[in-house]
């Protein structure tokens, strides 16, 4: 099988610097021009331009100063959310508490649900019986997600969500999702170092 080569593929990163020197495989040179005209058209909606300006000045404003929960907070203020969800593993809510708070000492309102919220067994979901040797009962992202949407939350926050969990919360939220942690149990929740270590410690990734 072609390998079709995409930005995954370059080392140039000159789409960045904007001096118009591409390889011969860039998207940016590539690409039908019918595609970038139905993004950039979608930029013109209200609220997807709102987020976007958001988002930029967040950047802008507080480039390598803020801390991922500081930009949370700085966006969650500049789309004017009032109420803040989080949607949490359970074995992350200690992490998810103290992020409750912090929200909350500026002004948000919090609501959470975590991930075994209605306690439904994994076999009673037709999930095998065998995946109960790591519990008993499942993980419940699209009932996060319909909790999180029947209390009005303006912005959701995933805390440590399971792969493919994470997924369905995103697919069944009514708000804007962002994350607050990303899941990793044999990395202290940072999966940025197995990239780090691929061609030392973490070799067996490429093989």
């Amino acid at each position: 099988m072609e390998k079709k080569l995409s930005c995954i593929d370059c080392a140039v990163k000159n789409c960045d610097k904007m001096d118009r020197t591409y390889p011969e495989f860039c998207l940016t040179t590539n690409m039908k021009r019918e595609v970038l005209d139905k993004a950039m058209k979608r930029y013109q909606e209200e609220e997807n331009h709102r987020v976007m300006t958001a988002a930029a000045e967040v950047e802008y404003e507080h480039y390598c100063k803020y801390t991922r929960v500081e930009e949370i907070i700085a966006f969650a203020e500049k789309i004017n959310a009032r109420k803040i969800g989080i949607a949490t593993c359970v074995g992350l809510l200690t992490e998810s508490r103290t992020l409750a708070a912090i929200l909350r000492s500026h002004g948000f309102e919090v609501f959470g649900a975590a991930c075994k919220v209605g306690a439904v067994s994994k076999v009673e979901a037709g999930i095998p019986e065998k995946c109960c040797e790591v519990g008993c009962n499942m993980c419940n992202p699209i009932l996060q997600a319909e909790l999180l949407n029947d209390a009005g939350t303006d912005l959701n926050v995933i805390m440590g969500l399971c792969v493919g969990h994470d997924s369905l919360f995103i697919k069944y939220s009514e708000a804007l999702v962002t994350s607050g942690v990303t899941k990793d149990r044999v990395l202290g929740h940072n999966p940025a170092a197995a990239l780090y270590t691929a061609d030392s410690y973490y070799q067996r990734l490429k093989k």
